[in-house]
């Protein structure tokens, strides 16, 4: 199916929605950007244009600042309130809604997940601390969504590698990767392989979920 957009009128501003629908689908994965960038991230698009088949519809949602056109991003409360009020969007097609996002908008899908009725966290390059100064932990953000939640973290990820995850934390590594999910030309995988890791982590997980 082709993609279809919609807006949604959020107390920040406008919030828009592509949604890239299954023809059978049994949940919705809603994914948002991070505080650097729009939906056209490589991870974002790898899971539009994959997880259809699998009978999951991608709704990426790009927050009101980015629809404005402005280049920073607001503060965490803002960028929450926009995701709460653009919710019940998500929720219209009646399937239970999974909650996710590239770096900030894995912080906002963790933060909110819990009192929107999330099913599930996927958080894709989550933002562990900033790089370079690891005491500035943002790990409880990602203990407290309080429903099952998926990291997927590219192994040279300045903002917090695999290995920095507690144990109880469900990380996939992806190999090379920094935290765009772009690996060097040098690196062993090329974009194709990286994007294949990032949508079989995701998708095994996804149907996994009840």
């Amino acid at each position: 199916m082709k993609p279809t957009t919609q807006t949604v009128a959020t107390p920040p501003g406008d919030a828009r929605i592509t949604w890239h629908r299954a023809a059978r689908p049994r949940l919705v994965l809603a994914l948002s950007h991070g505080a650097g960038g729009g939906i056209e991230a490589r991870d974002l698009r790898a899971l539009a244009g994959a997880l259809p088949a699998e009978g999951v519809t991608v709704a990426l949602v790009e927050q009101p600042w980015r629809v404005a056109g402005r280049k920073l991003a607001p503060a965490p409360k803002t960028l929450d309130a926009g995701w709460t009020a653009l919710w019940p969007a998500l929720e219209k097609p009646g399937l239970p809604v999974v909650a996710g996002g590239r770096s900030a908008g894995a912080r906002v899908a963790c933060r909110t997940a819990r009192d929107l009725g999330a099913l599930a966290v996927l958080a894709l390059a989550f933002p562990l601390h900033p790089p370079g100064k690891p005491e500035k932990s943002r790990l409880a953000e990602l203990l407290d969504a309080g429903v099952p939640t998926r990291v997927v973290q590219g192994e040279r990820d300045p903002f917090g590698v695999p290995a920095e995850f507690p144990a109880e934390v469900d990380v996939v590594p992806v190999p090379y990767a920094d935290h765009g999910f772009a690996v060097a030309r040098s690196a062993p995988p090329d974009e194709a392989g990286t994007a294949a890791t990032i949508t079989a982590a995701a998708a095994d997980w996804l149907a996994g979920l009840h």
